[in-house]
């Protein structure tokens, strides 16, 4: 297909108005890629994509005051466990209180020396140790 001083005239014209590419296509006889590409090659000026949406911009974001960091003798929250601190958790999560031992943890274990022992603790030995707490509070 050529394009022709008439056709491209036409082309023009029908651009101008408005007319989608499909359009024109149609009424000059031609493929939509013909109109396309001729479309770009005389640089006439460009219109919004019926298929991409128009973007909105995000919303700017709201810039959050620094919390202060919680540090409390004897307490370790969450942002300051190290991969040594003892990991035993003190109250309930929910509770503002709540924190972690933070002792020296022993080594390959997730817990200080006092806290492994609690929770390395068989069946029998917490059995014994019940039953020895049950005699001394008779006494």
């Amino acid at each position: 297909m050529s394009w022709t001083m008439d056709k491209i005239k036409q082309l023009k014209k029908l651009w101008t108005k408005g007319k989608s590419t499909v359009e024109i296509a149609k009424e000059l006889g031609i493929s939509k890629n013909s109109v396309i590409g001729k479309v770009h090659r005389l640089d006439l000026t460009a219109r919004p994509s019926p298929i991409k949406k128009k973007e909105v911009p995000a919303p700017a974001p709201v810039p959050s005051k620094p919390q202060p960091k919680k540090k409390t003798v004897g307490k370790c929250h969450l942002m300051d466990l190290k991969s040594n601190t003892c990991r035993w958790p003190i109250g309930e999560p929910e509770n503002e209180d709540f924190h972690f031992c933070g002792k020296t943890t022993v080594t390959g274990k997730p817990y200080c020396e006092e806290h492994c022992k609690a929770a390395y603790t068989s069946l029998k030995e917490l059995a014994d140790q019940n039953a020895q707490n049950k005699l001394k509070a008779k006494k």
